[in-house]
């Protein structure tokens, strides 16, 4: 019994040991020298293994991916790592151990921040084929720099943007509308007026007439919407606010007129290496039937069918179980990752990447 015992405490140990090992501190720069840290976790055994960089998506996020509690990342990594894969997942810019600025960074420069940590694994022992998986923005981001380099083995998006970027502002504010508890009297009037601004910005964007071109969308829409409300709602008090400055401070910065113009095509079209494409049906941030159908179609028409989507039910944007599947209920949800979008992730890699490496 004692022997048994012993045994048990040494194995457990060993194990532990080698866990410990699997996983190291990194640090590594892109071009304009920021430098990145993350954690690089190898899975035992294997000579050679296919490597993953985790990509996050909007909002500065850690290595763990945390969003509204949930570290979606880490679960992904422990999962993957077990599978055979070895995963790199960074703190974003001005995150964690990771300097530079994050909000005037765009989506492209996310992307070669990407490109940078392909390189980076490329250099170390045991990894081949290295490939992207971007959540959200970061499905974007690994668009981007799948397109722009050979280096990029793979590719996996969740919940990826893959639609222009003035209709996922759309797709977006609707969703955020529809669920809003305002009237529908109000839902139009919160449409008419972000549809407006969201097309100025598109019109003018990376111009010196955006800012007042904004003023006067704004004012034209306000002038003709308190006479309707007049009209409408006589005597009525009207607690609708639209924060005009707030708006435009966003939207005549770099990374929202970067961001408006994005039109994911040209790049899809140029992607050659097998692509694996997720998302939730109660995803109301990236909606999964436009931004899927982009993905496998634009694909196909440039003649790469080594693509696989598919839509999950009941996953939110976090891929996560909900029920009322709005944002404020992000807190409360359970979990860090759902175990059914993960069964398809492990077949697509068990398939597709890692029977190459046997």
């Amino acid at each position: 019994m004692k022997k048994g015992i012993v045994c048990a405490l040494l194995a457990w140990l060993c194990m532990n040991k080698a866990n410990a090992q699997a996983s190291r501190e990194v640090y590594f720069n892109n071009e304009d020298s920021i430098r990145f840290a993350g954690t690089l976790t190898m899975p035992a055994g294997k000579a050679k293994v296919p490597a993953v960089i985790l990509l996050s998506g909007t909002g500065k996020q850690d290595r763990d991916g945390t969003m509204a509690g949930h570290k979606m990342f880490k679960a992904l990594a422990d999962s993957l790592v077990a599978l055979g894969v070895a995963v790199l997942r960074t703190d974003d810019r001005g995150t964690g151990k990771t300097n530079g600025v994050y909000e005037t960074a765009t989506t492209e420069d996310f992307a070669m921040d990407a490109l940078a940590a392909v390189r980076f694994l490329k250099a170390q022992p045991r990894i081949d084929n290295v490939g992207l998986l971007g959540h959200s923005e970061g499905g974007a981001a690994a668009i981007i720099a799948a397109a722009s380099s050979k280096d990029v083995a793979f590719l996996v998006t969740l919940a990826g943007l893959a639609v222009s970027g003035v209709d996922a502002l759309k797709y977006q504010n609707n969703a955020l509308i529809e669920a809003a508890p305002i009237s529908p009297y109000d839902k139009n009037r919160h449409r008419t007026i972000t549809t407006r601004m969201f097309d100025t910005v598109y019109a003018y964007a990376c111009t010196e007439k955006l800012e007042a071109r904004l003023r006067s969308t704004y004012a034209a829409w306000k002038h003709a919407d308190d006479s309707a409300y007049a009209a409408d709602k006589a005597g009525q008090e009207d607690h609708m606010r639209f924060f005009l400055e707030s708006y435009i401070t966003h939207a005549t910065g770099r990374w929202y007129q970067w961001h408006i113009r994005y039109a994911p095509e040209k790049y899809l079209q140029q992607i050659k290496v097998p692509v694996l494409a997720l998302n939730g049906d109660k995803d109301i941030m990236v909606p999964a039937g436009p931004n899927l159908s982009n993905i496998k179609n634009t694909l196909h028409a440039a003649g790469n069918y080594h693509v696989q989507t598919k839509v999950l039910p009941g996953l939110n944007h976090l891929f996560l179980k909900c029920n009322s599947c709005t944002n404020q209920e992000l807190p409360q949800l359970q979990g860090d990752f759902d175990p059914a979008a993960w069964q398809v992730i492990r077949e697509w890699f068990e398939t597709i990447i890692i029977s190459k490496l046997s």
